[in-house]
């Protein structure tokens, strides 16, 4: 602000011309009360409120407030241009700075010397900046569920937690990734999460491809099920090492992590060598092996046990050194 004193008695005013407020910031923040990104797709542009003006008799302008945007907890994200991974969110609570806000400029009281005693001029406010992100959301989960269309995988997550996808008899029921909570009693839980069936070429596009595998990057186990019911007409174990080799094509340390394999649908099992072979074939590559029926929760609370006690082994302070000492090599 340019302006100058205007007082009765003051015979020789001087400049007063307040400070420009500083401009808003644009904050992301975590919140875990979200699960996807949808409220960002049709709202992509967040702009901070900006400084006000200064004022005559010294009096600055208001600064602006910040705009707070708030996304769910394993969103990261990356740099428009450059395809730089700049912040991974993994906690409800946190904050980072997506875009500063500009500095307010001076008033021309700031100008006044010995030899310029009515500046009439003033600094002008700097712009806030102006950036472009593209997020990317990764589910936070202990345990992933991988399998084909119609291996089971909704109707286990749905039988061991509050969880409610789609269910039905038709490959792609499940069409974005859920997340459902286990209760282990003794105020012990842990999350599972289940994404949209895979198919052979998964990794290079085929069905849904592989873009929701990102979901399981970070979970600690994988419960891989596997169809061994008659009526699917197909090959429990052919499924098996499918699904296997479309997680090392798409990320080799996916495919090393920790699994359990799941037999479902034996409920409808008419030929118990297709649950044997399916056994033997994990068998050799050393993983545990459980037959379930979520229908009837049959060997449902054995599954679950089973994954509670690899979670801890898992958690257990000896695999965190051995996962710190594989990072470092």
């Amino acid at each position: 602000m340019t302006a100058f004193r205007r007082e009765k008695f003051v015979p020789r005013g001087g400049p007063s011309g307040g400070d420009g407020g500083r401009g808003g910031s644009v904050w992301l923040v975590a919140d875990e009360s979200l699960n996807t990104l949808l409220h960002l797709r049709y709202n992509p542009e967040h702009v901070a409120d900006r400084g006000r003006h200064g004022e005559g008799s010294n009096r600055s302008g208001r600064e602006g407030a910040d705009k707070v945007v708030r996304v769910p907890v394993g969103t990261q994200v990356y740099d428009a241009l450059t395809g730089d991974l700049l912040y991974d969110f993994t906690e409800d609570g946190d904050r980072w700075l997506a875009a500063s806000g500009g500095r307010g400029g001076f008033g021309n009281s700031h100008f006044a010397t010995s030899t310029n005693r009515a500046p009439r001029y003033h600094q002008e406010g700097s712009p806030g900046e102006e950036r472009e992100f593209q997020l990317e959301l990764k589910l936070l989960a202990d345990v992933g569920l991988v399998g084909f269309p119609n291996a089971g995988k909704s109707t286990l997550i749905s039988t061991i937690s509050a969880a409610k996808p789609k269910i039905a008899d038709y490959p792609f029921t499940t069409l974005e990734p859920h997340l459902g909570v286990v209760d282990l009693g003794e105020y012990r839980t842990l999350v599972v999460a289940d994404i949209p069936g895979l198919i052979e070429g998964a990794h290079q596009g085929a069905g849904l491809g592989d873009r929701f595998l990102r979901h399981v990057e970070r979970t600690k186990l994988l419960l891989h099920l596997v169809d061994v019911s008659s009526s699917s007409g197909r090959d429990a174990v052919s499924d098996y090492e499918i699904i296997n080799r479309e997680l090392e094509a798409y990320n080799e340390d996916l495919a090393a992590r920790p699994q359990i394999v799941v037999a479902t649908k034996t409920d409808a099992l008419d030929e118990p060598e297709r649950l044997e072979n399916l056994r033997q074939r994990a068998a050799a590559d050393g993983r545990a092996f459980y037959a379930i029926s979520s229908a009837t929760r049959e060997g449902v609370r054995e599954l679950v046990g089973a994954v509670a006690r690899a979670l801890d082994e898992l958690n257990a302070p000896s695999h965190r050194v051995d996962d710190e000492m594989r990072a470092a090599s």
